[in-house]
C-alpha cells in the first residue's frame, strides 16, 4: 500500500530524528519516559522478547513480529500496538548500513491513558476483535503527533511543559483511530478480557511453578474452558504454552547474561527434565540450548531484539 506524499514526508522526517538520537545500533532511552529508539543495520535472527503494552512505530526498513499463530509486517508508516504483556519472536527483515531498521516504541502510561478514555468517545462500528497485539496503517494525525514528541528531544527546556501534551496528543490518536476499542482492553477492571489480563498477570509472576488450568482459572474467577478460550482470543495461545515461550525465553536470557549452562538454567525456569527442556529449547528457536548461545555470542548483532 502507497503512503500519502504528506505522510511519506513525516515518515522520512521521523526516521531522520530517530538515526540523529540513535546513532549506533541497539536500543537508546530518551529523556522521555517510556520512550526508546531502536536502530538496526543488518537484518537480525528472529529473538523473542515480552513485549509490554506500548505502542511501535517503525520509520524505516521492515520487521516481521509472531504471536502465536499470528504474523505481523511492519514497513515504514506502519505501527503495532500492545495491550498486554505478550511473548512474542520479531525480526529485522529489511535493514542496511546505508538505510537501517529504525522504530521507536512508547510504552503506556496507564493513568494518562484511563483518564483519556473517559474524555474520548469509543469509535464507531463493531469493537475489535480481543488479540492483544495487531499493526494498522498510521495516519497522518498518529505520525505528526510522533514528529512532536521527537522534535522535543532537540529541545530539553520545552519537552518538560509539552512532552505529557504530545504523549497526549499520541494516546488520542490512538483511542480515536480503528483500534481504540482495542486500546480500552489497558483500561477495563471488568469483563471477560480484563480477566484475561490478569491471568496474564498471574503467569507472568509465577511461570517458573507448575499450575494447572484449573487453578488459574480459580485465581482469576473463570471456568476452566472458558478461561481456555478467552486467554486464546486475546494471546493466540493457551495459558500452557504462554507459558513455556516465557519458561525458554527466559532460560534463554539466562545462559546469555549469567553464563550458566543447560541444566542449571533449565532447573531455574521450572523444567524437571534438563532432556525435555532441550528438545522444546530446539522446536523453539531452531537450534540446541548450548549451540544456539554461541551463536548469539559470536554474532551480537544478529541478536539485537525488534
Amino acid at each position: 500500500m502507497s503512503i500519502p506524499p504528506r505522510n511519506l514526508e513525516t515518515t522520512r522526517e521521523i526516521a531522520s530524528l530517530i538515526a540523529r538520537h540513535a546513532s549506533r545500533d541497539g536500543f537508546h532511552a530518551t529523556p522521555i519516559a517510556g520512550l526508546t529508539l531502536a536502530r538496526s543495520s543488518t537484518v537480525t535472527m528472529p529473538m523473542p522478547n515480552v513485549y509490554r503494552p506500548q505502542m511501535c512505530l517503525v520509520a524505516q526498513g521492515q520487521k516481521e513480529v509472531t504471536l502465536g499463530d499470528h504474523v505481523f509486517r511492519y514497513a515504514p508508516g506502519r505501527y503495532g500496538i500492545v495491550t498486554y504483556d505478550l511473548p512474542v519472536t520479531g525480526y529485522v527483515v529489511e535493514a542496511t548500513p546505508d538505510k537501517p531498521y529504525l522504530c521507536l516504541f512508547l510504552d503506556f502510561d496507564p493513568i494518562m491513558l484511563g483518564q483519556l478514555a473517559l474524555r474520548v468517545p469509543p469509535p464507531p462500528g463493531t469493537p475489535a476483535q480481543p488479540i492483544g497485539k495487531t499493526v494498522s496503517d498510521a495516519g497522518g494525525g498518529l505520525l505528526e503527533a510522533s514528529l512532536r514528541l521527537l522534535r522535543l528531544l532537540d529541545d530539553p527546556v520545552a519537552l518538560a511543559v509539552l512532552g505529557p501534551l504530545a504523549e497526549q496528543e499520541i494516546l488520542y490518536r490512538l483511542l480515536a483511530g480503528p483500534n481504540g476499542a482495542r486500546m480500552r482492553h489497558i483500561t477495563s477492571s471488568q469483563g471477560r478480557v480484563a480477566q484475561v489480563g490478569r491471568a496474564i498477570a498471574w503467569i507472568g509472576k509465577h511461570f517458573r511453578e507448575r499450575f494447572s488450568i484449573d487453578r488459574l482459572a480459580a485465581e482469576v474467577g473463570m471456568s476452566p474452558s472458558g478461561l481456555h478460550e478467552h486467554f486464546r482470543a486475546v494471546t493466540a495461545m493457551t495459558p500452557l504454552q504462554f507459558q513455556k515461550q516465557l519458561r525458554l525465553q527466559d532460560a534463554r536470557s539466562l545462559m546469555l547474561i549469567e553464563d550458566i549452562d543447560v541444566a542449571t538454567a533449565a532447573l531455574r525456569v521450572g523444567y524437571e527434565s534438563p532432556s525435555q527442556f532441550s528438545r522444546e529449547y530446539r522446536r523453539h528457536f531452531g537450534e540446541p540450548p548450548a549451540r544456539d548461545i554461541s551463536r548469539l555470542r559470536a554474532s551480537p548483532g544478529l541478536a539485537v531484539v525488534s
